[in-house]
């Protein structure tokens, strides 16, 4: 039986469709994440978890028991979870450690307990020595590390996570979501985490689901979802990529410039007529003279259109010499050419993701 399970949910204001038919379980311990851009219904669909709002369709239910329906809602302070927001709520007049310890308070726990897994908890974020500072006194990391203590220290059945980062510079993102992960990690807590970042939800969880237009598109683990995505929107919303279309005969799939046995293609028997592949540009590589894998793999003759240094890679966009369609390509800081500049092309059909 799934921990947390989301069945048919809908959520319409008004003649709006916001959330459709919904389809989502999480086992004991899983962190997902819900990612996708603003307005797909990642944060409504957040807020039914949390007992907020109700769906105008479809159930959620926690360890086989109905938390919400159309006809109605647990309540959230029933439910045993804990929600982190985008602005951090901690209380501005109590301290860190008056902060953590108010949700134990309120649950009738005895002075000594509250102390000792209060301690622990800040401990555990690495927040013992500012105890007894306020929220005015800590940046905007500190208070989210008070954020996520007081929320963990209460040990929910699942903790909610609203765009946490995003009020942060991006070095403290980045450290951020890999405290979040450590956390996780150390807690198991079932956890849902909502993001338009893809690095954060590549980072942090143990799967992923990108929404789009109030629908899941594709779930699955980070690398699954990069390497392998289903649909044009999640290839191009997670990360950069290539289109590329084809249309297959008999033996090969014929592109804009060249073709490819149909064999050397993923699942290459079962394609017919049209089809779009995605390519990541850095599954591809440039050269001066082509490589002695020439027949092995595809080589294309190919000129630089534009390039652009982006510290760790160039980023290059080539055309190929035969066809029209351009591409972009990256390469390693010392691999540098020339705008106007004709280079060998190099790619693995295997590299491919036929989308649809």
């Amino acid at each position: 039986m799934s921990k947390l399970a989301l069945r048919g949910i809908e959520k319409r204001f008004g003649q709006t469709l916001v959330v459709d038919r919904l389809e989502l379980a999480l086992e004991e311990g899983e962190f997902v994440s819900l990612l996708g851009p603003s307005g797909c219904g990642k944060t409504t669909t957040l807020r039914m978890i949390a007992g907020f709002i109700d769906p105008t369709a479809g159930t959620i239910e926690l360890d086989g028991k109905l938390l919400s329906s159309a006809a109605g809602s647990v309540p959230p302070e029933r439910r045993g979870m804990s929600m982190i927001f985008q602005s951090y709520a901690v209380w501005p007049n109590m301290t860190v450690e008056e902060n953590v310890a108010f949700g134990l308070g309120l649950r009738r726990i005895s002075d000594e307990e509250i102390r000792k897994r209060m301690g622990k908890m800040l401990e555990v974020v690495r927040m013992s020595h500012l105890a007894q500072r306020y929220p005015s006194e800590l940046s905007g990391g500190q208070q989210q590390r008070v954020a996520l203590a007081r929320a963990l220290v209460i040990q929910p059945s699942v903790l909610l996570l609203d765009e946490p980062l995003s009020n942060l510079d991006a070095s403290l993102r980045e450290e951020m979501r890999s405290e979040i992960r450590r956390l996780h990690e150390e807690f198991r807590i079932t956890t849902i985490y909502v993001t338009h970042d893809q690095a954060e939800a590549m980072a942090t969880s143990d799967r992923v689901a990108v929404m789009n237009q109030g629908r899941i598109e594709q779930v699955d683990d980070p690398h699954t979802l990069y390497t392998k995505p289903r649909t044009r929107f999640v290839a191009g919303f997670v990360g950069r990529t290539n289109f590329i279309e084809c249309a297959c005969n008999g033996t090969d799939a014929v592109f804009d410039g060249f073709s490819i046995p149909r064999r050397a293609l993923a699942g290459g028997a079962a394609l017919a007529g049209k089809v779009t592949f995605s390519i990541r540009p850095q599954s591809m590589r440039l050269s001066l003279s082509g490589s002695q894998r020439a027949g092995q793999v595809p080589q294309i003759q190919v000129k630089v259109l534009d390039r652009a240094y982006l510290g760790e890679h160039w980023d290059y966009a080539v055309m190929p010499i035969a066809g029209s369609t351009p591409l972009r390509v990256t390469a390693p800081p010392p691999e540098v050419y020339a705008v106007g500049q004709a280079l060998w092309l190099e790619f693995d059909p295997t590299q491919m993701a036929h989308i649809v």
